[in-house]
């Protein structure tokens, strides 16, 4: 397959909690995935605290493109992608979940796409998606999408899909701004990225979705999604804030 859709390197963030079962098999996936698509690339897994061997299993993988940043005690997801992001060298990033579950269903056009879009987000509803999840998952998800367009004006159909990817510049300058720290952090993301105007396109995945939300993450989940409606309708934190914030996030720069 060609290569160099884009120029520069790509950064793989891939945050795991507890997947010491499957860490070395994703991590050669994304690896054999990226490397179809884009000959420069690093993947950095970052451990959130897990309890199991994750972090040794990571680490045991004998690959110089993988690097493994680890933590404790377990933060949440919001949290292990600002940190991994820490350590990217990469022009763009793209954020997978360590389980695979959601993978691009042409991982080419997600990178052919970057070269004239801020964001690039796999999104459950895109007409070319196959998509495979509990109907109680489906209905939720459509509910928590429907609720979060109407208090953030987020600028996209689906925020939850675990694979997404970004000019790393336009990361540097939104990521301060975020504070969700578990399940809402995607909505808080691409809801600053609206409100800063940036180029999202949307496109297909492949879903295989066996788990349900429990009500424990429902309620998480609305009660951040309602902290995140508050920065931004009452206090408008987030358009105070909306600046140039490079030096916070000093980049590793390798192009």
């Amino acid at each position: 397959m060609a290569h160099g859709f884009v120029k520069g390197r790509i950064s793989v963030i891939m945050p795991a909690y507890n997947e010491a079962d499957c860490i070395a098999k994703s991590i050669a996936v994304a690896a054999d995935q990226f490397e179809a698509v884009h000959r420069d690339f690093e993947i950095i897994v970052v451990d959130d605290g897990s309890t199991d061997e994750t972090r040794q299993t990571a680490h045991s993988v004998f690959d110089s493109r993988v690097k493994v940043v680890s933590y404790s005690p377990n933060k949440g997801k919001g949290y292990a992608l600002k940190e991994g992001f820490n350590s990217v060298t990469g022009e763009f990033s793209f954020l997978v979940d360590s389980d695979l579950e959601i993978q691009a269903r042409d991982l080419a056009s997600y990178v052919r796409e970057l070269a004239d879009s801020d964001i690039v987000i796999g999104s459950k509803r895109h007409p070319l998606s196959n998509v495979q999840t509990p109907p109680i998952r489906k209905i939720l998800s459509l509910g928590f999408n429907a609720l979060e367009r109407l208090l953030t004006g987020v600028n996209a159909s689906d925020t939850q899909s675990g694979l997404k990817g970004a000019r790393s510049t336009m990361l540097y300058e939104i990521l301060p701004l975020l504070s969700v720290k578990r399940y809402a952090f995607d909505a808080e993301l691409l809801a600053v990225a609206s409100l800063a105007d940036l180029r999202i396109k949307e496109l297909p995945v492949q879903i295989q979705l066996k788990g349900a939300f429990s009500v424990k993450q429902v309620f998480r989940m609305l009660v951040d999604l309602l902290g995140i409606a508050y920065r931004l309708r009452v206090t408008r934190w987030y358009q105070r804030n909306l600046i140039s914030l490079s030096e916070t996030y000093k980049p590793i720069i390798s192009w």
